[in-house]
């Protein structure tokens, strides 16, 4: 387990929202329906600390370490041992494999968290990806926003924003996490000129309720963060207890849409274990007929559109 001092100071109490994401419950022990690599990542891995899932885009894993250790990981089976040393080798091996493989034009740089590195060595592997003619953009996963934000200072963002096209998506999974502490380093990077997402998981226990989920959106539009993906918690071995019903996250959804700004309404998904990738669940607002489809607003009313002339 690792809880840094700063996220540490945000549990009021023992069982909160915040003890629940950080501090180890037995229960981890006795999921025997989980999977030990849910998404399919070591079969996806042309070499190591490098997935390549979809066509035209690839995840480079840079840094073993979290700011804090979330205890529902997907990557769980990797962390504290050897299989989540990243080094120099592994790092190289990554971009000459991104650099024989031109079909790719988007990075996602990742871990373990990319922000704890020092400044000068994410800098020397943004460079490093710049210099591949392919690649188009650059993403930064990082929870340091929510669980670190201290380490985003201007000097950092000064690096950073030589990199454009790059994008951050962050991960706040309660409202609590939305602290001024946040607010600045969520400002810094978007004054910086860095568009943010937030990629929240659906937990039970920790936000798996309409007026939790509305508040965190809407607080992270506050913030210049746009809600990117609410996901459906992963099939991770030893994350049985925060898993919920899909149903949960469908009701979830119906109390956004429609109720806040579209800006703030976050694609619920779920990423198809055994690598499938991500699949889209939405609520059911038609009903399709011969004639015309039958549609029902998040008030409940029915409307109609006709069909295809001709």
């Amino acid at each position: 387990m690792r809880i840094n001092s700063y996220y540490l100071s945000l549990i009021q109490e023992m069982g909160d929202p915040i003890w629940k994401q950080a501090v180890p419950d037995s229960r981890e022990l006795e999921d025997r329906e989980g999977m030990v690599d849910p998404l399919g990542e070591e079969k996806l891995s042309p070499v190591p600390g490098l997935v390549h899932k979809y066509p035209d885009r690839a995840l480079l894993l840079v840094c073993s370490e979290c700011a804090m250790y979330c205890r529902f990981c997907t990557r769980k089976r990797k962390v504290g041992r050897p299989e989540m040393v990243i080094t120099d080798a592994t790092i190289r091996a990554g971009l000459e494999y991104l650099q024989k493989t031109p079909a790719i034009r988007e990075v996602l740089i990742s871990g373990g968290d990319p922000l704890l590195l020092s400044t000068a060595r994410l800098e020397e592997i943004l460079c490093s990806l710049r210099a591949i003619p392919s690649i188009e953009v650059i993403r930064i996963g990082t929870r340091v926003p929510c669980t670190l934000p201290m380490r985003v200072t201007e000097n950092l963002v000064s690096m950073l924003k030589k990199y454009h096209p790059l994008y951050i998506n962050t991960h706040f999974n309660h409202p609590a996490e939305l602290t001024p502490e946040a607010r600045q380093a969520c400002s810094l990077l978007a004054d910086g000129g860095i568009p943010l997402g937030c990629q929240t998981v659906l937990l039970k226990g920790v936000n798996d309720d309409p007026e939790t989920i509305r508040e965190l959106m809407v607080g992270l539009l506050a913030m210049r963060v746009k809600p990117y993906y609410l996901f459906q918690a992963d099939l991770t071995r030893g994350t049985g207890h925060f898993r919920t019903s899909i149903s949960c996250g469908l009701n979830i959804m119906r109390s956004l849409i429609g109720h806040v700004s579209g800006m703030a309404v976050p694609t619920y998904a779920l990423d198809a274990p055994g690598g499938g990738g991500k699949i889209p669940l939405t609520p059911s607002y038609n009903v399709i007929g011969k004639g015309e489809t039958d549609f029902t607003s998040y008030l409940g009313q029915v409307f109609q559109y006709p069909g295809e002339k001709g």
